[in-house]
C-alpha cells in the first residue's frame, strides 16, 4: 500500500511539474539530435530560467519525503557459468529468470548457473552449493552500496545492481503536496565468482540517476537511469538574481549526469551529441542507456540519452523501448491524484542489435496509460502497446477504454500502423501479454474479461472473441500447447479481493477462448500477481510454482487442468515466524525455494524434503547514501565497499560454514 501511494505522489508531482512548463509546439514523435556542446548547453540553460528559485531550480533546500526501499520488478539469456561442454544447460538442467522475452535477460533477486546460486538477500550476497540434493551455504558478502540489490550473471562475473539514496522535495510555488523527485544514484558493483566459495569484490561504478530497469543480451548490460533536475550547481540561498548568475555561467559538465569507475575521477555519462530531446520541452532531467560489457569489467562502452522522464523499459532482442508519461500540453485536473484528461505516453526507441552501440531509432506516441512492460511487444519489427484512458493507480475506470496500438520505426519516427480501440469500455487493464500473432488483454470492474485479439495484420488489428469470469488474472503465463495461466484474484459480493486464484485458459480457437480449469490458492496474495519473476514454469514436469505468503505452492498444469502436487515451507528456519518465500528454482531433480532466511531443497516430483542451508544472521546496513562509506566489518561477513574504494581482486574476510 505505501509503495502505491509513493506512486500517486510522484505521478501527481509530475503532472504539476509539466502542466507549469509551456505547451508543447508538436507532437513529440521525434526526437532531435544537439550537434554539438554549445547547443546542448544553450538549450539547458534558457529552459531552466524560468524555474530559478531564491534556492536553486525548482527545489527547496531540506527533504521533507524519504521514499522507501522497493523491490523492482526480471530464460534463455541467462548466463552459463563456465566453458566446459559438461556444464549444466539453462532450461534443461535448471530454470533461469522467468523473462519476458527469450534472449533478454532481467535482472533478479536469484541468479543461477545450475552448480551455485546467487541471491541478494537481507543486504547480503549469498552463495549457495546447489550441485547435491542438499544445499550447502558457500559464503557471504554484505552489500553496503545501497538498497533493493538486483543481480546479473554471465559466467564468472556478478553485477550487482543497487537503488542509492533517493528523496524527493516539493517544487517552489506549487502547492504543499506536490513534490518532485531530485537526487537518485544507481551502484553498479562487479563480483567474481569463479570461485564461489570465496566471493571477491572486482570494482564498482556509479551512475549519476535513478535506475529505472536493466536488460542483458550475452554479456552486453544496458542499463536505464533517469536523473532528475540538475542540483550540484553552487546556488545561494538569498536571490533569485544571483541563482539566475549560477545558470548563465553554468558548465556542459554540471549539466551532463556522470559515470564513475573505481578510484578514477568522474566523467560524463554520455556525450553532447549523443543527447536527444523531443520537439516540445519535456523537462531538464534526462533518461540515459549506458551500455558495458559485463565480460570487460564495468568499462562504459557507449550512452545515449533523451532529455525526458522515463517510467517504463522493455526490450526485445534487437530493439529497448522506454516509455514516459507525456504531461506538458494537458492541463492539470482539479484534484491532485485525478488522472490527466487526454495523456497520452511516448515511447523511444533504441537499437541494441550491436553489442558495443545503443543508437536512437525514433518516438511514437500513444493515448492514456501503460500498465507495465507486458504492455510492450516487438515482433517482426513491429511494436504493439496496450494502453488505457485510466492509469493503474486510479481506482475508477468509469468512460474508460483501451487500445491496442501497432507502431513501426520509419525516418526517426514510430509510426503508427493500426489500431484497435474500444477494449474493455468502463474498465481499466489488468493484464496483458503477447504470444506471436495473438495479443490476451485482461480488463477487469466487476468481471474478468478476457480479450483475445488478432495481431496478424498489424494495419488491422481484431477483436477475436472474449471471456468473462469472476475475479480478474494480474499476470498472464504462455505454457505452450495454446494455453495461457493466470494468477490474480477472486473477487466477494461486493467486488472486493478474496484471495489468490489460477485460471486456466485455452486459445486454441480465438474467436471462442476457454476456461479449462479454475483453482483457489486460498485468502491472501501471491507475490506472482505483480512480480513475474516469482512465477516458476517447469515445461518438462508441466510444474507451476508460485509464492503465496509463507509457502510455495506446485501443481500440476495440463490440457487437461490444474492439480496441486504440495505446499512448501521452510520449517527448518530458525525464526519466531516463517520466512516469506521468494523465488523457487529447479536445479536437476530437486525444487529449490528461497527466502531471507535461507534455501531449501525439495524433491521435484514429490516436493518432499531434502536439505536446507540457512543464511547467517543479518549485519546492520548503513543508511543508504549516493556515495557509500565503508561500513565496519561485523563478524566475518566481508562488506563490499562503495564506489571508488576498492580495486580489482579486493581481499577480505569471509565467513565459511
Amino acid at each position: 500500500m505505501m509503495r502505491t501511494r509513493i506512486g500517486v505522489v510522484l505521478v501527481a508531482a509530475l503532472g504539476a511539474l509539466w502542466a507549469a512548463l509551456p505547451p508543447a509546439q508538436a507532437a513529440p514523435n521525434r526526437l532531435v539530435a544537439f550537434g554539438t556542446c554549445g547547443q546542448f548547453l544553450g538549450y539547458a540553460k534558457s529552459h531552466a530560467k524560468p524555474f530559478v528559485t531564491t534556492t536553486g531550480i525548482g527545489v527547496s533546500s531540506s527533504p521533507i519525503l524519504k521514499a522507501t526501499p522497493g523491490v523492482a520488478a526480471p530464460s534463455a539469456a541467462a548466463a552459463v557459468a563456465g566453458n566446459s561442454a559438461n556444464a549444466p544447460v539453462e532450461g534443461v538442467d535448471y530454470s533461469g529468470t522467468n523473462d519476458q522475452e527469450v534472449g533478454v535477460d532481467e535482472p533478479d533477486i536469484v541468479k543461477t548457473n545450475g552448480n551455485t546460486l546467487f541471491t541478494a538477500e537481507n543486504g547480503e550476497l549469498e552463495a549457495v552449493d546447489v550441485t547435491g540434493s542438499k544445499p550447502k551455504l558457500l559464503d557471504t558478502l554484505q552489500l553496503t552500496s545501497g538498497y533493493s540489490n538486483e543481480l546479473l550473471l554471465f559466467n564468472d562475473h556478478l553485477l550487482v545492481i543497487s537503488r542509492g539514496n533517493s528523496f524527493v522535495e516539493p517544487l517552489p510555488a506549487m502547492p504543499a503536496r506536490m513534490f518532485v523527485p531530485v537526487s537518485q544514484n544507481t551502484v553498479l558493483t562487479e563480483i567474481d565468482v569463479s570461485d564461489p566459495s570465496n566471493l571477491k569484490v572486482v570494482q564498482t561504478a556509479t551512475i549519476e540517476g535513478g535506475y529505472l530497469d536493466a536488460r542483458m543480451i550475452g554479456s552486453t548490460v544496458r542499463i536505464v537511469t533517469s536523473s532528475g533536475l540538475p542540483i550540484e550547481l553552487p546556488f545561494v540561498s538569498g536571490t533569485r538574481a544571483a541563482n539566475q548568475s549560477v545558470v548563465a555561467h553554468s558548465t556542459v559538465k554540471q549539466w551532463l549526469p556522470t559515470y564513475k569507475v573505481g578510484k578514477h575521477a568522474a566523467q560524463s555519462l554520455v556525450q553532447c551529441r549523443r543527447v536527444f530531446r523531443p520537439v516540445g520541452f519535456s523537462g531538464l532531467g534526462m533518461t540515459t542507456v549506458s551500455t558495458i560489457d559485463l565480460a570487460n569489467s564495468l568499462n562504459l562502452v557507449n550512452s545515449t540519452s533523451v532529455m525526458a522522464d522515463g517510467s517504463i523499459v522493455y526490450a526485445s532482442p534487437t530493439t529497448l523501448y522506454v516509455a514516459s508519461q507525456l504531461w506538458a500540453d494537458r492541463p492539470l485536473p482539479a484534484e491532485p491524484y485525478q488522472p490527466i484528461s487526454g495523456a497520452t505516453t511516448e515511447i523511444n526507441a533504441f537499437d541494441i542489435s550491436n553489442p558495443t552501440t545503443t543508437t536512437y531509432l525514433g518516438s511514437g506516441s500513444v493515448p492514456g496509460y501503460l500498465l507495465d512492460q507486458f504492455s510492450l511487444s516487438d515482433f517482426q519489427g513491429v511494436l504493439r502497446v496496450v494502453s488505457t484512458q485510466s492509469p493503474a493507480w486510479w481506482g475508477s475506470a468509469d468512460g474508460t477504454q483501451s487500445y491496442l496500438t501497432t507502431l513501426k520505426a520509419s525516418g526517426g519516427k514510430l509510426v503508427q500502423v493500426g489500431q484497435l480501440g474500444g477494449l474493455g469500455q468502463g474498465e481499466r487493464v489488468y493484464a496483458v501479454r503477447f504470444v506471436g500473432n495473438d495479443a490476451f488483454v485482461v480488463t477487469f470492474r466487476q468481471v474478468d474479461p478476457l480479450h483475445a485479439i488478432d495481431v496478424s495484420d498489424p494495419a488491422n488489428p481484431k477483436l477475436a472473441g472474449e471471456l468473462e469470469l469472476s475475479g480478474y488474472s494480474s499476470y498472464l503465463q504462455p505454457l505452450g500447447n495454446n494455453l495461457i495461466l493466470g494468477i490474480g484474484q477472486d473477487v466477494g459480493t461486493n467486488n472486493e479481493p478474496s484471495g489468490t486464484q489460477l485460471s486456466l485458459f485455452n486459445v486454441s480457437d480465438l474467436a471462442h477462448p476457454t476456461l479449462v480449469a479454475h483453482t483457489s490458492l486460498g485468502q491472501g496474495w501471491s507475490s506472482a500477481e505483480s512480480d513475474h519473476h516469482a512465477f516458476l514454469w517447469w515445461p518438462a514436469t508441466n510444474l507451476v510454482v508460485v509464492p503465496f505468503g509463507q509457502q510455495a505452492v506446485g501443481m500440476k498444469v495440463t490440457q487437461a487442468g490444474i492439480s496441486e502436487i504440495g505446499r512448501i515451507a521452510q520449517l527448518d528456519a530458525k525464526d519466531s515466524t516463517l520466512p516469506t518465500i521468494d523465488r523457487a528454482v529447479v536445479d536437476r531433480d530437486t525444487l529449490l525455494t528461497v527466502s531471507s532466511a535461507g534455501v531449501k531443497s525439495s524433491s521435484l516430483s514429490s516436493l518432499g524434503d531434502l536439505g536446507w542451508a540457512a543464511f547467517p544472521a543479518p549485519q546492520p546496513i548503513p543508511v543508504p547514501s549516493p556515495l557509500p562509506t565503508p561500513s565496519q566489518t561485523s563478524g566475518s561477513v566481508k562488506p563490499v565497499p562503495g564506489p571508488g574504494q576498492v580495486g580489482a581482486g579486493v581481499a577480505a574476510s569471509s565467513r565459511h560454514p
